[in-house]
Order: structure tokens, then C-alpha cells, then sequence
């Protein structure tokens, strides 16, 4: 079968995914490493398949709880490799990476979880961190399961805003205390 891109066989998509997994923020799944090494029109799914089953099995990448990680192994190797691999095919990588590095960065800082309460209901802790530590964490009480995913979600979703709403219904409650109403 005739391929058109840059990547020729199985040894160039090992390649391919050693250099890609020595520059991920964290580790991924099987869906973005796939998105990541698919850049280029040579790289043929099934060989790609193989390649990362025979990484594992050779002990390049480890996979823990359905995520892929690059070993020490796996990065002495790459690094070696690497300059086989044409421009263009690390270019388009570069693009990938910036793009998934972006959402695996933002997933790290913000977290929330559910958990059932031994005195009855559910808590949801909410975390958010930045480049230093942690900015913001906040625990609630919920009566239902479902009302306490819904919270954990929204704050997933926008946990600057909850940040930035605290921060502010804070400010102003601290303005109001300062400076109370006078009665008519």
C-alpha cells in the first residue's frame, strides 16, 4: 500500500510516539496519544495499534489505569531517535501537543470529587490551583448524589468564576460590614 506522509513503517511511528510522549504535560489515554501520532497521512492506525502494545511490552511507555506515561527507558531511547524524524512531522506534532498540553495543564489545576458522608449525604470538594499551589478549595454538603456531581461539574466547567464570585461576594460583604447602612 502506498503511504503519502512522511512516516514509513513501524519503526518511524515508534518514533513518532517516544517523541510525543517525551513532550506530554501528564499522562494520556489511548485517544490522545492516537489524536497526537496521527499527524501525518503515513502513519497507519493498525501499525500505530502494534506500536504502542509492543512500547509497553518492551518497557518504553508503562500503562497504568488506562493511561500511557514515557519510562526513563522510553526517553533515553526517543532522544536518541528523534532526528530521524522529519520537520514537518514534528511541526504538526508541536501544534498537537501545544493544544492537548493546554487542556492536560487546565485539568491538573482544577479538580472535584463526590463522596458519600458516613452521617448521610454527599460532599463535593472542589479544588483549584495555579502555577504555585493551591488558590482555592472549597467543601460542600449534599443531599443527593446527583445534586453534587451537577455541582462538581459547573465547577469544572468555569472554576474561575466560582473563584472570582467567592472573591467578590467576599469583598463585599467585608465593604458592607465596614460600612453598614444608615437607618432613615
Amino acid at each position: 500500500m502506498l503511504r503519502h506522509g512522511f512516516i514509513h513503517d513501524k519503526l518511524d511511528i515508534k518514533f513518532l510516539i517516544l517523541y510525543i510522549m517525551a513532550r506530554v504535560a501528564s499522562p494520556i489515554d489511548f485517544h490522545a496519544l492516537t489524536e497526537l501520532t496521527m499527524c501525518d497521512d503515513g502513519v497507519d492506525y493498525f501499525e500505530f495499534a502494534e506500536a504502542v502494545s509492543e512500547l509497553v511490552e518492551t518497557g518504553h511507555l508503562t500503562l497504568e489505569n488506562g493511561l500511557y506515561s514515557i519510562t526513563e527507558k522510553g526517553r533515553t531511547n526517543g532522544t536518541a531517535c528523534e532526528s530521524s524524524l522529519p520537520y514537518t512531522v514534528k511541526q504538526k506534532s508541536a501544534v498537537r501537543l501545544a493544544q492537548v498540553n493546554g487542556v492536560l495543564r487546565r485539568n491538573a489545576q482544577v479538580r472535584a470529587c463526590v463522596e458519600d458522608r458516613p452521617e448521610g449525604g454527599y460532599g463535593v470538594r472542589m479544588e483549584l490551583d495555579d502555577n504555585t499551589g493551591n488558590l482555592f478549595t472549597l467543601e460542600l454538603f449534599c443531599g443527593s448524589q446527583e445534586q453534587a456531581e451537577r455541582l462538581a461539574t459547573g465547577f469544572r466547567t468555569q472554576p474561575e468564576r466560582v473563584y472570582n464570585d467567592v472573591i467578590t461576594a467576599l469583598l463585599e460583604g467585608e465593604k458592607a460590614a465596614k460600612f453598614p447602612e444608615r437607618e432613615k
